[in-house]
């Protein structure tokens, strides 16, 4: 994979040069888009552009298997915390680290009054599996 406009004098588009700089560190978003390297799965891994490398199965369907994988790790926990915290994540890239943290701060408050953080508290301190509702 790569941004490899720069070899035909013309730049990345489509979000290119704003969104890889975010993800991966911009010294080496910069040395890609600027010499137009392809990489490997591998390296974009090691970079943190990837999360996860998968070999392929007989049935070419690997990485689904993994994020079927992924999702059964997720599914157990609190879905109004996993709701507030994509919503803190998200908005708070958007924005400097003063209102990322006010933004934090107000998606917590709205997980204080809910059923499933009295539960999850709950559970934690009798040692139990919690049984989230999304109240």
């Amino acid at each position: 994979m790569g941004l490899v406009e720069t070899k035909l004098a013309i730049m990345p588009g489509a979000g290119g040069t704003q969104l890889l700089p975010r993800i991966i560190n911009p010294s080496i978003a910069k040395e890609l888009i600027f010499s137009a390297k392809v990489i490997d799965g591998k390296r974009a891994e090691r970079i943190g552009l990837i999360n996860h490398i998968v070999d392929q199965n007989e049935n070419g369907n690997s990485a689904y298997i993994k994020s079927l994988d992924l999702a059964e790790e997720i599914l157990p926990n609190g879905p109004l915390g996993i709701k507030m915290a994509k919503k803190a994540i998200n908005r708070g890239l958007e924005v400097d680290i003063s209102t990322g943290l006010t933004l934090e701060e107000a998606c917590y408050a709205q997980l204080i009054p809910t059923k499933d953080r009295t539960e999850g508290l709950q559970a934690f301190k009798e040692k139990r599996k919690p049984i989230f509702v999304g109240n």
